[in-house]
């Protein structure tokens, strides 16, 4: 598993025209896919949200519908059409309450094709203002949508309705049958509240909210049964009919487990979502992909442990040099251009410019006895000889001029004043066993004497 290069990746959402999710990489294997809002399933306008096997460190995922599993897209279309025909048949008024941005131009898009198909003449509307200006982006980026609105540009812009246009607030007591797509989504202000406290009245009317409402709203208040509201105005009474139908472009639980599936984080963290539903998809997630997975309150900070790994490129001639060394590579570990390198000393001096220099550690031992040097050496080598370990008795060896080498270890022994004092030098890499060849002659200070 060769790691990214640090950076950002953006991949595709759905949800909105232009929604991504963002996979930010730090090095290594460390990296973080936060989705923001996104949807796993295609609707009129927009694609799915798609994510390859990247294998983030940790998944950021929206929870919004974490405990919700939504039915067939067609068979919700049909209901929907099936209302609002009803309805407008019989002379009735439908609001539908829509976020600017997204399920305005979907449910649009649904509508235009059904008065299309049955030849109505029912006025349609939207409000002008912000759905406007959203739609006319949808225009302007029409290749950021799905094949098929893409494949019907050639003949026209399918955000070019023939059969819905601006609505005006003076429209709103007009007789006869309408349909009116109206911001906000949750009926707590703006133009689809005042339309809903004028047509609230009517048991011919109905109202449906086809998205989340949260606590507190006026939407949410009325699909929990409420049908007496206080508004500026007074108490209202409601008596035209209301119905939910789902139309959220975020993704429900199938939808939050299959991303889970496809990119396969090493730990989850879920965001954008109410405790309890949190709470039960986190058993999900854990029962069905045994990942850690968390679910932090607004502004509360957690800590996930990660591990650390590093890659290095190492070249052949260094990998040769070194395959038979235990499988232990040595050399000189350097970062150019965001990689790690690791270079034989010989073509990392080149590569920087630089001279080696070499620290040699160096420690004494002064004995207190009468001795010569030579007799206390060949007491080392034969003290040392029994002590030195089987891996590095090989390497013990002693030169003819009596001192005594181990690796980069050497021993020496001569007279300092009156007294003889044994020398102990080694390279700094091999520190160890220099240290402990230092601590070893230590210890045989009154062997050596006695012997």
């Amino acid at each position: 598993e060769w790691p990214l290069r640090p950076g950002v990746k953006c991949y595709y959402a759905g949800h909105v025209l232009g929604a991504g999710m963002f996979l930010v990489t730090v090095g290594g294997t460390q990296s973080v896919l936060y989705t923001g809002d996104y949807n796993m399933t295609p609707d009129r306008h927009l694609g799915c949200a798609w994510v390859d096997r990247c294998n983030p460190t940790v998944l950021i995922s929206e929870s919004t519908y974490a405990t919700t599993i939504r039915d067939s897209k067609r068979c919700r279309e049909r209901d929907f059409l099936k209302k609002v025909y009803s309805v407008v048949e019989k002379g009735g008024k439908v609001l539908i309450p829509v976020f600017a941005l997204g399920r305005a131009q979907e449910l649009c898009i649904l509508v235009e094709e059904f008065w299309d198909r049955t030849n109505l003449t029912v006025p349609v509307y939207f409000c002008h203002g912000l759905t406007e200006k959203a739609t006319n982006y949808y225009k302007l980026f029409i290749t950021w949508t799905n094949e098929k609105i893409k494949q019907t540009f050639v003949n026209r812009n399918m955000f070019d309705f023939k059969h819905i246009s601006a609505f005006d607030r003076s429209y709103i007591n007009n007789p006869g049958p309408m349909v009116v797509f109206a911001t906000p989504g949750m009926l707590h202000s703006g133009m689809s509240l005042n339309i809903f406290k004028a047509w609230c009245h009517d048991p011919k009317n109905m109202v449906i909210m086809p998205g989340y409402c949260v606590a507190g709203t006026m939407g949410h208040k009325l699909l929990n049964g409420a049908r007496k509201m206080e508004t500026d105005k007074g108490t209202i009474t409601v008596n035209m009919a209301v119905e939910y139908m789902s139309f959220s472009a975020h993704a429900d639980a199938k939808g939050i487990l299959q991303l889970i599936k496809n990119c396969n984080p090493k730990n989850v963290v879920l965001v954008h979502g109410e405790d309890r539903k949190m709470a039960f998809l986190m058993d999900k997630i854990k029962d069905q992909f045994d990942i850690p997975t968390f679910k932090p309150a607004n502004g509360e900070q957690i800590m996930i442990p990660c591990e650390q790994e590093a890659y290095a490129i190492i070249s052949k001639e260094t990998f040769k040099a070194t395959r038979n060394n235990g499988n232990r590579f040595e050399g000189m570990l350097i970062r150019q251009n965001n990689e790690l390198k690791l270079l034989s000393k010989e073509d990392a001096e080149k590569l920087l410019g630089l001279k080696s220099h070499s620290l040699n550690l160096n420690y004494k031992i002064t004995l207190a006895l009468d001795l010569e040097p030579s007799i206390i050496m060949e007491r080392l080598h034969t003290q040392l000889s029994s002590i030195v370990s089987e891996q590095n008795r090989s390497q013990f060896k002693r030169q003819l001029d009596g001192t005594l080498n181990i690796q980069s270890v050497h021993i020496t022994c001569n007279i300092v004043g009156d007294k003889p004092v044994i020398h102990v030098s080694w390279n700094h890499r091999d520190r160890v066993i220099g240290k402990t060849i230092a601590d070893i002659l230590e210890e045989c200070r009154e062997s050596l004497i006695t012997n």
